[in-house]
């Protein structure tokens, strides 16, 4: 679908048709990630218990840089978003070249810092003996990979600005596909263990970046990049800084408050670590269809508001949570029948399946608010006022979750039934907080029109 015929769609076409045209791609290709992610595990796993160890001890580092550049996709998804919506193609373009800039310019400086403070930066964590040198092979390559991951960003909020959530899909699939295919060479016909799963990463993504490259810089394109527009300029920077810091710490902060809910959960005992881990494989997937609304939203929030169509954008939510709503609650009626038979394909120890079954049917009977709160952030992504993402993110882990986990631990004989409780509660808390938000409406309030 051209440019012309996907925004006349967004700012005229039947609302759950826009919705699902592209929810769908984005659902895919998060369904793809996780099937990569879940093949990468695999090939890792079998060099061995160390290795895989050592990929997982560096994920904090990588996430911390890749949380800036979600940040960046963000902000440009909805400046772009927006500017589409008001017919300012001319702005978008601006944004795109300055995204483009900026994020080489940021993402070639963590990468060349990072290559030379890697065994710096493990040793700070702890690193020793042989996870140490594992983790230097592996970190010190993937260094390597974040400005093709940022290329990857920048163009995903470029397509997604403009509606196209397919693209970006059939791209990701294809170097996924790559990479599960490439993974095995490396690290076992080419012999290179670990740092051969390093390089299948990067070149399985750098050989479709050369296409993005193309159709960024392909002028038949609606949004493209120009020469003239990757010269930085300090109001269009301020301006991606002012509304990516935000949602970069947002994600940032919730990624380590992740780390930190391990540390608690796994003071209960190995078993309820891995009934937690079980548990959240489970609902990642069924949080998937959520996911793919709210950032769907987010593309026709912004639209909207850039066409100063505050009705449609509304309207757009409350259809949003409509459609989700009673996906949420069948897809938790049915985990809730069967949590005990899903959590014996993962588990046979006795302890495990029964904190396992209580984790997920508390979870699953709490998952409708997990749709509410995705079509709460594509709201204020999709608008730009990225801070009420933040305030989300990190409220419901830094100021609602773990405190009560240590509350309860300490004045309650819950036990590791605490964590659950507390999830629950945390989701309840910040739904209700996130839609007091948006009914005061200032999210409304659209980005400045242009950029000088």
């Amino acid at each position: 679908m051209r440019h012309i015929e996907k925004r006349k769609l967004i700012l005229e076409g039947n609302i759950p048709k826009v919705i699902l045209t592209l929810a769908l791609p984005i659902m895919f290709n998060n369904l793809s990630q996780t099937l990569y992610n879940l093949a990468d595990a695999f090939w890792v796993s079998k060099i061995g218990e160390i290795e895989f160890a050592a990929t997982s001890f560096v994920w904090p580092v990588l996430f911390l840089i890749i949380s800036l550049g979600m940040g960046m996709n963000i902000a440009g998804t909805a400046l772009i978003s927006q500017h589409i919506g008001a017919n300012e193609n001319n702005e978008a373009n601006k944004i795109a070249g300055q995204l483009f800039t900026f994020s080489i310019i940021i993402s070639l400086t963590f990468a060349i810092i990072g290559f030379i403070s890697t065994s710096h930066i493990l040793k700070l964590m702890g690193a020793k003996g042989s996870l140490f040198t594992y983790c230097t092979q592996y970190l010190s390559i993937m260094f390597f990979d974040i400005p093709i991951l940022y290329i990857v960003f920048i163009f995903s909020a470029i397509r997604q600005g403009q509606g196209d959530t397919t693209t970006p899909m059939i791209i990701n699939i294809c170097s996924v596909i790559l990479n599960i295919i490439l993974d095995p060479i490396f690290i076992f016909k080419l012999n290179l263990g670990i740092k051969g799963a390093a390089i299948a990463t990067i070149v399985s993504k750098a050989v479709f970046t050369f296409y993005i490259l193309y159709i960024l810089f392909l002028k038949s394109d609606s949004i493209y990049i120009t020469k003239e527009n990757l010269k930085l300029k300090r109001k269009i920077i301020l301006r991606i800084i002012k509304i990516g810091l935000p949602a970069s710490l947002g994600q940032a902060g919730s990624a380590i408050g992740f780390i930190f809910l391990n540390g608690f959960v796994v003071s209960f005992g190995e078993y309820t670590l891995a009934a937690f881990g079980i548990g959240n494989r489970i609902v990642s997937l069924i949080l998937m269809p959520a996911m793919g609304v709210g950032s769907a939203l987010a593309t026709i929030i912004g639209q909207n508001l850039g066409a100063d169509n505050l009705k449609r954008a509304r309207d757009a939510f409350k259809k949003s949570m409509f459609m989700i709503l009673p996906f949420m609650a069948v897809g938790s009626l049915i985990l809730i029948r069967f949590s005990e038979n899903v959590i014996r394909i993962f588990a046979d120890n006795p302890d495990v399946v029964s904190q396992g079954t209580y984790y997920m049917i508390l979870i699953a009977a709490s998952m409708p608010l997990m749709g509410i709160f995705n079509c709460l952030m594509g709201v204020f992504q999709g608008s730009g006022h990225t801070i009420y993402t933040m305030y989300m993110n990190l409220g419901r882990l830094w100021g609602l979750r773990i405190p009560m986990i240590l509350l309860f631990k300490k004045f309650t004989n819950l036990g590791s039934q605490s964590v659950w409780f507390a999830m629950v509660i945390s989701n309840f808390v910040i739904c209700c907080f996130g839609m007091a938000i948006y009914m005061k409406g200032k999210w409304q309030e659209k980005l400045s029109s242009k950029f000088i």
